[in-house]
């Protein structure tokens, strides 16, 4: 599925629309330059599974990971500073995989061996400074269940 966000309020939107979709265990891959809006998707998701103060959400550059209480817990990595796959499975992350929480994963393509099969992938692409290109594409039933209810 591939959608043409106009602007950050419809970034906000869609990604509040996701939020309330996902379910436990979900895991949302998320891929594309500085600056794309990876963090800005994150924030709208924790918004729509319920995270009371969505503004607190911040990138995790350099904790790598940030907790946050909601409907189900949203962990939130960034693999930017990694530098591969092993480092990041160094940090426990099948255990909050396996977990009751939603995971996002920003810079997940520097990650991907580490991720699981089933995830939600959107791929991020900057059209000009206000509009996003987002594809999405659903690795497994839950998440195609998901991309249908959009």
């Amino acid at each position: 599925m591939t959608l043409d966000i106009p602007d950050l309020a419809a970034t906000e939107a869609f990604g509040r629309r996701l939020g309330a979709l996902l379910f436990r265990g979900a895991v949302v891959a998320l891929v594309g330059p500085l600056g794309a809006g990876k963090t800005h998707l994150t924030r709208a998701i924790a918004g729509g599974l319920g995270v009371r103060n969505p503004a607190a959400v911040t990138s995790p550059t350099f904790v790598l990971i940030q907790e946050y209480p909601a409907r189900l817990p949203v962990y939130h990595f960034d693999a930017y500073r990694l530098s591969g796959p092993r480092e990041f499975a160094d940090l426990g992350v099948d255990e909050y995989f396996a977990g009751d929480g939603v995971c996002v994963v920003e810079w997940a393509d520097k990650v991907e061996p580490t991720l699981p099969a089933e995830q939600l992938r959107i791929v991020i692409t900057a059209v000009d400074e206000n509009r996003r290109r987002f594809e999405l594409t659903a690795h497994g039933d839950r998440y195609a269940a998901v991309l249908a209810a959009l």
